[in-house]
């Protein structure tokens, strides 16, 4: 295995620094907006043409809070968001580290629109330890489709089986092992050395 994709979002990050917690628990007390509006007002209409680079955030963002909550600017909503969605899982991160120091090059393959991307690999600083993201909104297409990983295999241009991938959606990692990854489902159990085992034992009985 040359190269290792890992997952952000329940993988790499998982909710607030403080407790974990959902990033958008506290939105209501904090903010004043309802979770659950937002969803319904901006995520669910308008969300799937953001991740997918289709629309930037921010004007559509601002036309529906100036509805629904105007008391609040886009900005102020993405930096909370943001802040509340980066806790880090230090330990995958040393493990990650010691893994590239034996020679693996790392990615970073997500559904994020331009402002948290950014974010993740500058303010997070994952751009220190991976090699690059490959993110919808600069693609244009997402995980799980197929396309996502085509273009993410010819990024690296290395042959689809000598990609490993870790990513906490079964949905993705079916179609990543359709697409010929090696891909290992992640969960709150999971350990970085026994994914790379399992990659290391398929390898060996697909050769057989």
């Amino acid at each position: 295995m040359k190269i290792l994709m890992v997952d952000v979002d329940d993988v790499l990050v998982h909710g607030r620094p403080t407790d974990g917690l959902p990033h958008f628990t506290y939105l209501e007390r904090d903010l004043g907006l309802s979770a659950p509006l937002l969803q319904q007002e901006f995520f669910k209409p308008y969300w799937a043409g953001i991740i997918t680079g289709k629309e930037p955030i921010e004007p559509r963002l601002t036309d529906v809070l100036d509805r629904i909550a105007p008391h609040l600017s886009a900005q102020t909503l993405l930096d909370y968001w943001f802040e509340n969605d980066s806790r880090l899982d230090r330990q995958l991160l040393a493990d990650l580290a010691r893994l590239k120091d034996e020679g693996t090059l790392l990615y970073l393959p997500t559904n994020q629109e331009h402002r948290r991307a950014a974010y993740l690999r500058d303010v997070l600083e994952l751009g220190a330890l991976f090699e690059g993201i490959f993110y919808s909104a600069a693609l244009g297409t997402r995980k799980p489709e197929s396309h996502f990983f085509r273009l993410v295999t010819d990024g690296v241009d290395v042959a689809p089986h000598e990609i490993g991938f870790i990513d906490d959606v079964e949905e993705n990692i079916a179609a990543a092992t359709q697409f010929g990854w090696k891909a290992l489902h992640w969960t709150p159990a999971s350990a970085l050395a026994d994914a790379i085992a399992a990659f290391t034992v398929n390898a060996q009985a697909t050769r057989l």
